[in-house]
């Protein structure tokens, strides 16, 4: 990933995205106007920061990259594989889902982050761009298999044609699991036993490894991963686990030129 600070903020890039083509930003933690614990970039309301400071750190961010005036699509996340297509504003207060998909230029997908990964598709072909949150549980349920499906039903997109980006979340290293999770990672990924290696006595998830092998499986051959870990580098992220459940939000946006 590329890393650029304009006005306080730091953006986040993908190598494999083409720049000229669309709009993509991971932002940190960095820039923003919410106090500790939620310090300072907050992209979300759901952990008890003031609704006024989320506000003006999304209204930062989107100034950042150029998408100030632009309608942004939030939604309330669910941890499932709910997918909604997006052609224009939707209404944020209405809107349940874990992926957005548009093949709209112009329409800001905009998600906040603190351990689940995010994923980002782009098919250069048909000019379409999707975002979803998978966590453990939409991992396995196959949010990132669904909303390829989404964008193939949607868009006609190729599998073979989309680039995958996969964004910053908790590594493998700092996701121990208990049974119950690890029985269900074993149901989804049958073959891939590797994604529940032992660390220090104890199973953790591969949430990366995971959602790289769904998209492989799906058909795409460009899948580009952060390498960065929230619950490792909480000075640049947000991490639920690392911190408590007493953090923020990082945000995520694509949008097409």
């Amino acid at each position: 990933m590329q890393i650029e600070t304009r006005s306080e903020v730091n953006i986040n890039t993908f190598d494999s995205l083409p720049i000229e083509r669309l709009t993509h930003a991971v932002f940190d933690r960095t820039g923003g106007v919410s106090p500790s614990p939620y310090k300072s970039l907050n992209m979300s309301t759901s952990a008890g920061d003031r609704l006024e400071n989320v506000r003006e750190n999304r209204r930062r961010a989107l100034i950042a990259v150029g998408l100030g005036s632009a309608s942004t699509t939030l939604v309330s996340q669910m941890h499932g594989i709910r997918t909604i297509a997006i052609n224009g504003r939707t209404d944020p207060q209405s809107t349940r889902a874990d992926a957005l998909i548009t093949s709209a230029p112009g329409v800001p997908l905009f998600m906040s982050f603190a351990d689940c990964v995010p994923i980002l598709l782009y098919d250069p072909v048909k000019h379409a761009a999707g975002l979803a949150h998978a966590g453990w549980k939409g991992t396995v349920k196959g949010m990132a298999q669904h909303i390829v499906h989404e964008m193939m039903r949607n868009f006609s997109c190729r599998p073979a044609d989309m680039i995958a980006a996969i964004g910053p979340s908790i590594s493998v290293q700092r996701y121990p699991v208990g049974p119950a999770v690890a029985r269900q990672v074993k149901r989804a990924f049958p073959t891939r036993q590797d994604l529940l290696p032992d660390y220090n006595n104890s199973v953790h998830y591969d949430l990366w490894e995971a959602n790289k092998d769904a998209l492989s499986q799906c058909g795409i051959k460009s899948i580009e991963i952060s390498d960065l870990c929230t619950a490792g580098h909480t000075d640049k992220f947000y991490s639920h686990r690392a911190e408590s459940g007493v953090t923020g939000r990082f945000g995520v946006v694509i949008a097409l030129k």
